[in-house]
């Protein structure tokens, strides 16, 4: 008499120890996607915030003259070079000290952190979906998780989707800041700009739209994975329904 489990013609359950692995891999990488689809849009509004210090910088020095600086007076703010509002927002103050302001330096310090991240990671995430990619080929096998071939390929996809998107987002902000590398931050070389060619707004305009960009992409990113958990769902539960009692 044919076994409870396929005696009504239904293809037989793939191995226990397979089914017990993918089980496994289904709830930690389910868990594991859940944290990365949140954590880029905390990256987003992160690098929306640094886009708006550069824009509120570049309004600022497209119209305003140059003025003179205090002399004597290094910890007097700087009234022409401070964008209205910003210093109270995010602590950018430009003073008669002769210096970058010390949260410009950790602005760029920020990009660039996420710049390693986003790379490491989507270079990690692209390794991982190929050696998924053909974990999932070899499913392909068995009968029983036939029609869970598109969900799992979908995920996988998703993911390899996303690691794509990490290394441009990388790449955006790098060519960010050699943007803003081309200017001088100290006030005296600020006034020169302001009193000659005003480059500095330029660059500073641009260097903001890479970041939006790189935004809009950690965005997607995390909508991508974010698709995937309905189909992590569904691929669990057919798995544990085949899994012995």
């Amino acid at each position: 008499m044919p076994d409870d489990q396929h005696g009504d013609g239904a293809p037989p359950s793939p191995p226990e120890p397979l089914l017990r692995m993918v089980d496994n891999l289904a709830r930690f990488h389910r868990e594991h996607e859940e944290f990365y689809a949140q954590a880029p849009l905390r990256q987003a509004a992160g690098l929306q915030a640094h886009s708006r210090v550069l824009k509120a910088l570049a309004d600022r020095w497209s119209t305003v003259g140059a003025g003179e600086p205090a002399e004597g007076l290094a910890f007097t703010g700087a009234e022409d070079l401070n964008a209205p509002g910003l210093v109270a927002e995010t602590g950018v103050l430009f003073m008669e000290d002769g210096e970058e302001p010390t949260e410009l330096k950790r602005l760029r310090r920020d990009l660039g952190l996420l710049a390693d991240d986003s790379e490491q990671t989507g270079a990690w995430l692209s390794g991982a979906m190929e050696r998924s990619w053909e974990t999932a080929g070899s499913l392909t096998a068995h009968p029983a998780l036939a029609d869970l071939a598109g969900e799992r390929h979908r995920i996988i996809a998703d993911d390899w989707q996303a690691a794509g998107l990490l290394s441009l987002i990388a790449r955006l902000l790098r060519r960010a800041l050699e943007l803003l590398a081309r200017v001088d931050f100290s006030p005296a070389a600020l006034r020169s700009d302001l009193a000659g060619g005003r480059t500095a707004p330029a660059y500073l305009y641009s260097a903001s739209e890479l970041l939006d960009r790189a935004a809009d992409l950690l965005a997607e990113s995390a909508a991508l994975v974010h698709g995937n958990e309905r189909r992590w769902r569904t691929f669990r539960a057919r798995v544990r329904e085949l899994l012995p009692e």
